[in-house]
């Protein structure tokens, strides 16, 4: 076997344990849910090793989906940090075996505050499977290493499981989209379902017209606006738009009377519009749905407020 002969098989012994865990689902993994639903204080995650480097994610993967936690090592305990437990918590601990000693030595702190602990393990006989409220059994056969003993199959399985939990969650609770944003301002997802209109709307040097505006004129505001159209503003309130498309319709459409007409005459009336407040994401679908480039912004007595240009809404 060469080198991607074994990736190839490590890929697929994980891929196996993962599916593996479907049959060990049972009474406890509900009861764990339930648990964290009902939790009125914090999800703890705790775990020694590589354990430990699961559960770091696995708290920060509830974090970021809206359950409380944070992620703790039991041997930060011994030393101060005992604290940031209390009533109303649920401790998830991690051992593959269920036998690491500085995990079992935290347990009865744990016990001691009335704490109910979701037990992640391969061990379902292990004493911290035997001292949990409910035991999440995440066995595998063998590890992916081929000596079968670096933690590759059973660590990849114990992730598994938390993201099981984590999506379990996010159901029972209706997280949408806007609620992930939320918790992720800083991504892609969070700025286009936060940023609004106002944030992005271009405010200066706006292409205005007057719908008795000779086209021959309305051609240089257009083109010096940069955006591809003009608005057409009376009494301060949106009248109409105009784009480049219309200006080309109309030059085929009357050769040498094209300077005799007016921006009324080729204008739409009912040009699109979202108010300051409107989310990118919804002004995108406006665009999407109805194949334009820009919309303008506007406030309720329909006042040009700016216009947002499909580029802007590109995060």
């Amino acid at each position: 076997m060469n080198a991607r002969d074994y990736a190839i098989q490590c890929i697929k012994d994980e891929a196996q344990a993962v599916l593996n865990l479907i049959p060990k689902m049972d009474e406890d993994f509900d009861r764990a849910v339930e648990l964290m639903m009902q939790c009125k204080g914090k999800v703890i995650v705790t775990g020694v090793g590589k354990s430990g480097h699961i559960g770091a994610k696995i708290a920060a993967t509830l974090a970021s989906t809206g359950t409380p936690s944070f992620f703790i090592n039991p041997l930060d305990v011994y030393h101060g940090d005992l604290g940031v437990m209390a009533q109303g918590d649920v401790v998830i601990a991690i051992s593959n075996s269920g036998q690491t000693d500085e995990l079992l030595r935290f347990i009865p702190m744990v016990l001691h505050f009335g704490i109910p602990i979701i037990a992640m393990s391969g061990n379902p006989q292990s004493l911290l499977a035997k001292y949990s409220t409910c035991h999440l059994n995440v066995s595998v056969e063998k590890e992916a290493c081929p000596l079968n003993l670096a933690p590759t199959s059973s660590t990849t399985a114990t992730l598994v499981m938390g993201d099981a939990l984590a999506v379990a969650l996010m159901e029972r609770r209706h997280f949408k989209p806007q609620d992930f944003a939320q918790f992720h301002p800083g991504g892609e997802l969070g700025k286009r379902l936060l940023t609004t209109a106002q944030d992005v709307m271009l405010t200066e040097h706006l292409p205005i017209l007057t719908s008795d505006m000779h086209l021959g004129e309305a051609i240089i505001h257009v083109s010096k606006g940069k955006l591809g159209l003009g608005v057409a503003i009376k009494d301060n309130c949106i009248e109409g738009l105009i784009t480049d498309g219309d200006i080309r319709r109309a030059m085929e459409k009357w050769n040498a009377e094209f300077f005799d007409r007016t921006v009324s005459d080729i204008m739409t009336r009912t040009p699109k519009t979202v108010s300051p407040d409107t989310k990118i994401a919804d002004v995108q679908k406006l665009m999407n749905k109805h194949k334009i480039h820009n919309v303008l912004v506007a406030d309720a007595e329909n006042h040009l407020l700016g216009i947002v240009d499909r580029y802007a809404c590109v995060l």
